[in-house]
């Protein structure tokens, strides 16, 4: 299958337009209606409805896998170019926002770093297609356990830190004296679904069997002091590593004692590592 036709097809599909695709990939209209027929020429089945445009069921299925197999030509083509090309001096880093604990910020270089928040599952396709030198993905895992990550590229990861976790509630939350809380005692309480601010809801419900924690209010940003803001206002509890829970005012941090689970921050990178990207997994390697 000729990856140009996919990348066409895919565009045309999301823009649900030929004409919206076209300027977008700098093919005039003709051209894209060509790639789309020869793709349908060779799988022998009709991928779009015309008007509207649309995927027939034969390309809601190609969508499936299109975005999977794309992202894999891009890895590829992206680790042949850092093997081939000089170290370079300077650092990207993609890392989720919960990731940037004061000790990864105290190991970053002085100088030459270019920090990209981004949310969690976006990280290690930014590290596989070498948009960042290296990825700091971070959540709830047993002491030592190792994080599930998507299977994107051939990625290499180091474990760089564990954090207590601690549950944020208002000062003013029936369970705000407590000196512990258990995950399942709060199953059935009012929580704030921040997947790229917080620990995800899923990672506690995996943490309890699969069940409960039902979303309050879902929050869609990566801004923690937002997160925080909304749970000192009452509008969820939200799970945090102990340093972002420290200090935020009108709230009380509560360890969690049961079960045993920690903030696990891993470092993800491709290929072999050199220049700045090499001194500062070295540096997050000391200070564990």
């Amino acid at each position: 299958m000729d990856p140009h036709l996919l990348r066409t097809y895919v565009t045309v599909a999301r823009l649900a337009s030929f004409s919206e695709a076209a300027r977008e990939l700098g093919y005039t209209q003709s051209a894209v209606s060509q790639h789309i027929a020869a793709l349908e020429q060779d799988l022998g089945a009709p991928l779009l409805t015309r008007r509207p445009v649309a995927p027939t069921a034969a390309g809601a299925r190609l969508l499936e896998h299109a975005d999977p197999l794309l992202l894999r030509l891009d890895a590829a083509r992206a680790d042949v170019v850092r093997i081939a090309s000089a170290p370079a001096h300077g650092l990207t880093l993609a890392a989720s926002s919960t990731a940037l604990g004061p000790r990864v910020l105290a190991a970053l270089p002085a100088s030459g770093v270019t920090l990209r928040v981004l949310a969690r599952d976006q990280i290690p396709a930014a590290v596989a297609t070498g948009t960042a030198d290296l990825g700091l993905v971070d959540g709830l895992a047993a002491p030592s356990d190792p994080l599930p990550l998507p299977d994107v590229a051939p990625l290499t990861t180091h474990g760089v830190g564990e954090e207590p976790v601690r549950v944020l509630l208002p000062d003013t939350h029936p369970l705000a004296r407590r000196t512990a809380l258990r995950l399942a005692d709060l199953a059935d309480a009012r929580w704030l679904d921040a997947p790229d601010a917080g620990l995800p809801l899923a990672h506690l419900r995996a943490a309890n069997g699969g069940h409960g924690f039902r979303s309050a209010l879902r929050y869609e940003g990566t801004d923690v002091r937002a997160l925080t803001a909304l749970a000192a206002a009452g509008h969820g509890l939200t799970l945090l590593p102990r340093p972002a829970s420290d200090g935020v005012p009108g709230t009380v941090a509560v360890p969690v004692t049961e079960p045993r689970v920690v903030h696990r921050t891993e470092l993800v990178h491709a290929g072999t590592l050199g220049g700045a990207a090499a001194g500062l997994a070295r540096a997050l390697a000391e200070r564990e």
